[in-house]
């Protein structure tokens, strides 16, 4: 008790648009039944947003896009780069001026607590809900923090005016809980999600009497939340779709890992294997199959292929160590189950259900390709009669663009004289000041403590923090800078001219 009060009289002590954090209830253990109870009605707590005082008609706010990591970037690359209509009248056709120009975007993505694909299986979908809602209010509302030693949070964020969760797993699991938790804060802000928008944009690329196979490559999560499949199938009906649509998924376990850098599942540093791997491996629930190492065709070089054994052919313990490798090894799976399951329709499209795939777009059309035309020992095709040459790649990233654009238009919210170069990128880091926390040496949170946590204890895990040099890799800017080309010039900009970064040291600035 004495504790509490000693934080509560420090909270009051603090003058300007800082305030103390506040690790009452992380300190003490407490467990509060409800996020979304204590973010409407605790007014002390730290996630308490005053609902009632909501700029609900302020159009001039930022739109506000969400995901697990940095994958989410690839969705905020559809919407920047869209150009389908007039910017003067709002009719369809580009006119060679982006569509959200006038927009401003807030972007964060929980790389702490990432991959979100892997609570499921752990039997935490519970915390998961809770990350997500988290993720949610923390877009909402206006606290940040300015680095990750920093122990009080500032309070000049802005709200948002509409939400996108890029993210998969979080549409499937998390969507419905935002939409009512917003309804219980009695506000009305859009929540759009990718795989409703990715279901849309699959159905559009087949005919209406077409009978096809449509691959899911997702998260396991994902995978496991069933959100592709079941509204495949339910819009299939809705929209009048009389041909036999057939789903396959595939859990991509350690892509998402890989192009992150969780160390779980990829190190570039490493030439041997290591304890700790989370990977599909040669046991465990995602076996690699010694008899398909042909077809693989896995890179083992420069420790892309991690093997206990200078012989490859004599592993006994082998792990996957390269974004590509992992996307080698689950289309092989996935082509596997198709070549198996008797079907008689051919693989036609193949969803890319996690937003970090797209950055991988070049691989996977490589790799299908290859076993287009992969023969056996006797010369024979062992997948064309199941696929077609040219699978469609669905970015769902495209199709959450346009809903986005849509709803803007439909309730007359465009921000008419805002810009896209104030938008703003934040990405969550361990809070080193939350005593129960475990951090590993790397600054993340172990696997076993980040699964392991139980749900209802309101405490801030993570600090959202503007993105840098700290807090992301040399090799990930480069991808940015690369493919995302348009998303990075804004993280520039935000860098080198935001009042909230200002306190970023010239070599930390992205």
């Amino acid at each position: 008790m004495k504790r509490f009060y000693l934080i509560i009289l420090a909270a009051v002590a603090i003058i300007g648009c800082k305030k103390q954090q506040n690790n009452t209830l992380a300190s003490e253990g407490k467990a509060v039944n409800d996020i979304v109870r204590t973010i409407i009605e605790e007014k002390d707590s730290f996630y308490h947003i005053d609902f009632g005082h909501y700029p609900k008609t302020d159009y001039t706010l930022p739109i506000g896009v969400f995901d697990s990591g940095t994958g989410g970037l690839t969705v905020l690359k559809a919407i920047v780069n869209y150009d389908q209509n007039q910017n003067s009248s709002h009719q369809k056709g580009g006119d060679g001026e982006l569509d959200f120009n006038k927009e401003s975007f807030i972007y964060l993505g929980d790389q702490a607590n990432m991959p979100y694909g892997n609570y499921a299986a752990e039997g935490k979908v519970d915390l998961l809900n809770e990350h997500i809602i988290k993720d949610a209010q923390f877009l909402l509302g206006n606290k940040y923090y300015s680095n990750r030693s920093d122990d009080q949070y500032n309070t000049d964020k802005q709200p948002v005016k509409a939400l996108v969760i890029a993210c998969n797993t979080a549409t499937a699991y998390g969507k419905e809980y935002i939409e009512e938790f917003l309804a219980q804060a009695q506000t009305d802000v859009k929540v759009i999600g990718v795989i409703d928008a990715g279901v849309r944009g699959t159905l559009e690329s087949l005919q209406k009497d077409e009978n096809a196979i449509v691959g899911v490559l997702a998260t396991a999560g994902t995978v496991a939340s069933k959100g592709y499949h079941n509204t495949l199938l339910k819009l299939k009906d809705e929209l009048g779709y009389t041909g036999r649509i057939e789903v396959f998924s595939q859990g991509g376990i350690g892509i998402a890992e890989a192009v992150d850098e969780d160390p779980d599942y990829y190190d570039k540093n490493l030439k041997k294997p290591r304890d700790g791997y989370k990977g599909p491996g040669l046991h465990g629930e995602a076996p690699i199959d010694k008899t398909l190492f042909d077809i693989y065709n896995f890179d083992f070089t420069e420790g892309k292929m991690l093997c206990d054994n200078a012989s490859t052919d004599d592993c006994s313990v082998l792990q996957i160590n390269d974004a590509k490798n992992y996307v080698r090894y689950h289309l092989v799976t996935l082509l596997e189950k198709i070549r198996l399951s008797g079907s008689n329709n051919k693989l036609k499209s193949l969803i890319l259900g996690c937003t970090h795939y797209p950055y991988m777009t070049q691989e996977i059309s490589e790799i299908l390709t290859e076993l287009y035309n992969y023969t056996d020992k006797t010369g024979n095709y062992l997948y064309r009669d199941k696929m077609v040459e040219e699978i469609q790649l669905i970015d769902p990233a495209v199709d959450t663009a346009k809903e986005l654009y849509a709803y803007l238009k439909e309730e007359s919210m465009f921000n008419p004289s805002g810009s896209m170069e104030e938008s703003e990128f934040y990405i969550s880091v361990p809070n080193i000041h939350n005593p129960n926390n475990v951090i590993d040496q790397q600054g993340r949170f172990p696997y076993q403590y980040k699964y392991g946590r139980e749900a209802h204890q309101i405490q801030e895990y993570v600090k959202m923090v503007p993105f840098s040099r700290k807090n992301i890799s040399e090799d990930i800017l480069e991808r940015f800078q690369k493919q995302i080309p348009t998303v990075y010039g804004l993280m520039v900009n935000f860098n080198e001219n935001n009042t909230k970064t200002s306190t970023l040291e010239s070599k930390d600035r992205i």
